[in-house]
């Protein structure tokens, strides 16, 4: 018996500061409407993927910093999407910067939402393994202040009973921690939908640059081995306020195959059917979690070794 969820991976190409909400929903619709055509079931859109990477600029006054966040989903500005996924009969998954107010204060993630073929919102994740830094770096060609314009998420990995598997979201950075996979895979996830937003050139380690598309499948490529899991991983790419964004969209088998992989840096549709139960092998027999992890050996293991800091830090 198989379980096929027919999925499109839609990069898209760069969101310049002066596009507006309403131009990139339009180029959202398309997309969707190009997916639903393939015969698919779900789209996946990348991280920050109404907006411009804002946090490549050092910004002091919050309310510029606020205008790129969201303050309800759907909104106003995002509810034409909601509705043409509900019209279509199409799940998609989509990342923005969230403005929310909890405990009494304004909070500000990084968050993705998984929302079903009726458009409705079923799975919600905000991004915990936050890149770059919080100070002004001006040095820089271009900054990376994740660290500044958000804090840490807060909801864990959530995995959600959806599109008859189990889905789990998670965001660029994320995706080169093995901590982010195996949280959702010891809750048997079978489908990680993550957005990326990477920059080709990274300042503090240059000598990297050439390996930022090998390193971005390798990392993916493991998670979903190592976790039998399928992995569809969406870029926004391209030159984006003269910072290049890496491409290399791509949808991974549990075996850690790359199934489709995009061709370009601008908008870009590919499709994959993936069946749920190709998991099943690899969840039996060699990453047979019950029969073959030993996490009471890992305890030791840290406690005597403790963490050992990077060169410089001690």
């Amino acid at each position: 018996m198989s379980r096929i969820v027919t999925v499109g991976a839609a990069q898209l190409g760069p969101i310049q500061r002066a596009h507006s909400r309403t131009d990139v929903v339009r180029r959202l619709i398309d997309l969707m409407r190009r997916a639903r055509a393939m015969g698919c079931d779900l789209v996946a859109f990348p991280e920050l993927g109404l907006t411009t990477f804002f946090p490549r600029w050092w910004m002091e006054d919050q309310a510029e910093v606020d205008a790129f966040f969201e303050r309800e989903m759907p909104g106003p500005e995002t509810r034409p999407l909601f509705e043409e996924a509900a019209r279509l009969g199409i799940g998609f998954t989509i990342g923005y910067a969230e403005l929310t107010v909890e405990d009494g204060r304004t909070r500000h993630f990084n968050t993705s939402i998984l929302v079903d073929k009726a458009g409705r919102i079923v799975g919600k994740y905000r991004k915990i393994h936050l890149p770059g830094h919080a100070g002004h770096e001006p040095w820089r060609a271009f900054q990376h202040l994740e660290k500044r314009y958000f804090e840490v998420g807060n909801l864990g990995w959530p995995v959600s009973r959806a599109f008859g598997g189990i889905m789990g979201l998670c965001i660029c950075n994320d995706r080169r921690w093995p901590e982010t996979y195996r949280v959702m895979g010891m809750q048997g996830v079978e489908m990680v939908l993550l957005g990326y937003n990477t920059p080709e050139h990274h300042p503090p380690a240059p000598e990297q640059d050439h390996l930022a598309e090998f390193h971005n499948h390798l990392s993916m490529q493991a998670g979903a081995y190592q976790n039998s899991t399928w992995v569809v991983g969406v870029a926004k790419a391209g030159v984006e306020e003269g910072c290049m964004l890496i491409g290399g969209t791509a949808i991974i088998a549990p075996s850690g195959e790359i199934v489709a992989k995009a061709l370009g840096r601008d908008d870009e549709l590919i499709v994959a059917a993936c069946d749920l139960d190709h998991a099943v092998s690899y969840k039996t027999t060699i990453f047979n979690f019950a029969a073959h992890r030993r996490p009471e050996a890992y305890g030791l293991i840290t406690e005597r070794a403790g963490v050992v800091p990077p060169p410089g830090d001690e």
